[in-house]
């Protein structure tokens, strides 16, 4: 008798150990219901750079510190059930400067939401959908989409709709629509900053073993945009691997060429690469990690030293993301948690867009640096205290006001209920 293979291809491995992951994603999906669990908490913080790209009128750099709290209330919740597996999660939140300097509000919001569906019709056909929503002062660079800190808080969202049907033992497919967006507060970016995407995609999966899913993948989108920044649209061809290295590891692989035409400008082709693998080492160490390269549509029109009156879309933005995180449980009451992200950014084919220049624009690189590590020690049986410490620097040749380092300490309290 031929067994049932699931239709992701892969065994359910874990429970989704790194929230709603962003381009952690491996592809697990929660194991077991769990009860709505209510999350009340609050940090003080220091941060000694609050608005980092801060200039006087005569260009340098204004460094301003503040204390700041940051409180919030969050609500997460799986429900299982033979056909449907529902996990939501939801945390809203504001970080309030006591001394808030120039060119930065008071108060800005600190939340985030997420739905994630997965319907079975039958053993052949699977309905999968993931959703998130932000609104945030402070970036979640594992979402691809942000490259260093903004002045004020901005507001991003996804949702990834796909159908899944199994024709074979061993052959499936995967079809899909993605749309996201990007819109920032600060009113001096002109909505340079602004996004909507949405891209088309259609997957083909073949188990070559019970470990292992060799995949080909086609991918159509569009970027679109209200401002002066170019249109663009984007074709992939990839193929790639999902390996199960054991129970609790698993890794995702996808790469090949990556074809975008800028509308008024260039007829762009760079490699594509995107890596993912999440792992519970042994009981008390669990780690994750991604990388991605590629051509992306976001922060790309910029005014370079040297060109005080003029604005330039970049065609080409080759941009390497990487990042690694994990939490280590010293004992069943402390644990340990850090993480690094690194975004790398070439810009290349520049045109004029805005103002009057004499000369071209040059071949520019930025180089965004993000780490933390903190400690939660569980003080109570409902209630636990945190510490944690985030350095930030951006490296650029773009402008001055792009640069900087920032250092902020977060001391708080939570009670999960």
């Amino acid at each position: 008798m031929k067994s049932k293979l699931p239709l992701t291809f892969l065994p359910l491995l874990f429970t989704n150990v790194f929230g709603d992951q962003g381009l952690y994603y491996t592809g697990t999906e929660a194991q077991e219901s769990l009860p709505i669990k209510w999350l009340v908490g609050g940090n003080v913080i220091y941060d000694d750079n609050v608005n980092p790209t801060n200039r006087n009128a005569t260009g340098q750099s204004v460094r301003d510190s503040s204390m700041a709290v940051n409180p919030y209330v969050g609500a997460s919740f799986v429900n299982l059930s033979p056909q449907t597996t529902l996990d939501v999660y939801g945390k809203l939140g504001m970080v309030y400067y006591f001394d808030a300097p120039d060119g930065i509000n008071e108060i800005n919001s600190q939340s985030r939401a997420s739905v994630n569906l997965i319907h079975r019709f039958s053993e052949r056909v699977r309905f999968v959908s993931r959703n998130f929503v932000a609104n945030e002062l402070e970036p979640d660079y594992s979402y691809g989409m942000a490259s260093s800190r903004q002045s004020s808080e901005f507001l991003s969202w996804s949702t990834d709709n796909s159908l899944g049907y199994r024709w074979t033992e061993r052959f499936g497919t995967y079809t899909g629509v993605r749309i996201n967006g990007s819109s920032y507060d600060d009113d001096d970016s002109g909505n340079l900053s602004d996004r909507m995407s949405w891209q088309f995609y259609e997957q083909l999966r073949y188990q070559y073993s019970p470990q292992t899913v060799l995949i080909a993948e086609y991918r159509y989108g569009q970027t679109l945009t209200d401002s002066v920044a170019s249109e663009s649209a984007d074709q992939y061809f990839l193929i790639g691997v999902d390996h199960r290295f054991s129970p609790n590891t698993i890794g995702t692989i996808r790469t090949g060429a990556q074809m975008r035409d800028v509308d008024g400008g260039s007829s762009l082709a760079s490699p594509y690469l995107e890596f993912a693998l999440n792992t519970q080492i042994n009981p008390q160490l669990r780690l994750g990690s991604f990388m991605r390269y590629g051509m992306e549509g976001d922060d790309t029109v910029l005014s370079p030293d040297g060109f005080t009156t003029a604005s330039f879309n970049y065609d080409e933005r080759n941009t390497f993301r990487l990042g690694v995180t994990g939490t280590y449980l010293l004992s069943p009451d402390l644990s340990l948690n850090s993480g690094v992200d690194l975004i790398q950014s070439n810009y290349d084919s520049g045109r004029l867009v805005d103002g009057a220049a004499t000369r071209p624009a040059p071949s520019l690189s930025e180089t965004t640096f993000n780490a933390y590590i903190g400690m939660s020690v569980k003080l109570t049986e409902f209630l636990y205290g945190n510490l944690s410490y985030n350095y930030s620097q951006v490296v650029s040749d773009v402008n001055d006001y792009r640069e900087y380092d920032r250092n902020r300490v977060s001391v708080g309290v939570s009670a999960e209920f």
